[in-house]
């Protein structure tokens, strides 16, 4: 049975996705400081699952929509009580320059549609927050970082693992030297995708296959375990069918990556395989495990020292009070999730496709 990556991880997710596993002492403790008020760009399943997870935010707050689908924006302002005035679609979205209502925007759009659209959200003069990727290709991620700086507006990009509990637990482990000296990464990426005729599949919109798709967990990911950024990758790409996958599209990526303190990383990326989703991180000390590693349901963990154990959250929750305090207050994410980082996955996902047309080892520039 073939299903979307979506339905593969509310597969892994549903049992527990809806349980209010908030800690007590933060559901009773009543937040006073500033709110992010978010309209959210593309209303489709992925914007609908952040709307959903950010009713149980202190921090931040939807508040207006964005959709080239009038029967999407009015079913949403009956479900969330969001005013006509915060309504807007893709032709007349600039007027949010006057709306003093809307401090930022959750871009949740097909990938082609990033560059154009963020960078309207900054020159009308709001914070942005973009979907990863963050665009097609690191010349357009660039041009989006620009725009935002020039703008003075913040640009994240939905990073939401590098607010995972444990996750975050995994890096302080290693920070702290616990797995001593890191020699290797694995990370696997991959799902049997669905529907043939999805915007995924066409290169106009995704920009490419599972690896702008699902394979981007494994790159960030493989930073963020190791800590370091690559300088250089070889790549392999196998297609199966190529009616399904066309040219641009790819099915399957193996790529490996090599880190400055002499680690390596081998990964992943598939739109054929199910049953991927899997982090290992092996050091001189100790190793840590995650499978799931970046599905929307609970993560699970362990690692030399024992099964990592922390209640589940929606990730998106915690991701957007994160984002809200990042943006309102100038908090320090431990990962960061800024433009910068968003472009410096977009390079190496670049430098990939271009070892797989050159068969070389190739550089990479961060």
């Amino acid at each position: 049975m073939r299903h979307s990556r979506r339905d593969f991880i509310q597969t892994l997710s549903a049992p527990l996705l809806a349980m209010p596993f908030l800690a007590m002492s933060e559901k009773h403790q009543k937040y006073e400081g500033p709110i992010l008020r978010v309209a959210i760009m593309g209303l489709g399943n992925y914007g609908t699952r952040v709307a959903e997870a950010m009713k149980s935010c202190k921090k931040a707050k939807l508040v207006g929509v964005i959709s080239g689908t009038p029967s999407k924006i009015k079913s949403w302002q009956a479900k969330y009580q969001i005013p006509e005035k915060n309504c807007y679609n893709y032709q007349d979205f600039d007027k949010i320059r006057d709306n003093p209502d809307i401090d930022a925007v959750y871009v949740i759009t097909p990938n082609a549609l990033h560059r154009d659209q963020v960078i309207r959200v900054a020159k009308a003069g709001k914070h942005v927050i973009c979907e990863k990727p963050m665009s097609v290709n690191a010349a357009d991620a660039q041009q989006m970082v620009d725009a935002c700086k020039r703008a003075k507006v913040k640009l994240l990009v939905g990073y939401r693992m590098h607010f995972e509990p444990k996750t975050l637990e995994i890096i302080r482990m290693r920070k702290a030297g616990e797995f001593g000296k890191v020699l290797f990464f694995q990370g696997l990426s991959g799902f049997q995708i669905g529907d043939p005729t999805q915007w995924r599949l066409k290169k106009e919109l995704s920009g490419g296959g599972a690896m702008m798709d699902i394979g981007i967990y494994s790159v960030n990911g493989s930073r963020y375990m190791i800590g370091e950024d690559p300088v250089w990758v070889t790549a392999q790409e196998v297609k199966t069918n190529k009616e399904k996958f066309r040219e641009g599209i790819d099915e399957t990526i193996t790529f490996q990556l090599g880190f400055p303190g002499g680690a390596v990383a081998s990964c992943l990326s598939t739109y054929t395989m199910n049953n991927l989703d899997r982090f290992f991180l092996n050091g001189e000390k100790g190793y840590a495990e995650m499978q799931p590693s970046t599905g929307y349901g609970p993560i699970l963990g362990h690692t030399h020292k024992g099964e990592l154990v922390y209640p589940h959250v929606a990730h998106q929750t915690f991701q957007m009070d994160e984002m809200a305090g990042i943006i309102l207050e100038g908090k320090e994410p431990i990962v960061p999730v800024d433009g910068g980082e968003g472009l410096k996955d977009m390079k190496i996902i670049d430098a990939i496709y271009k070892a797989v047309q050159t068969g070389k080892k190739e550089s990479v520039y961060l």
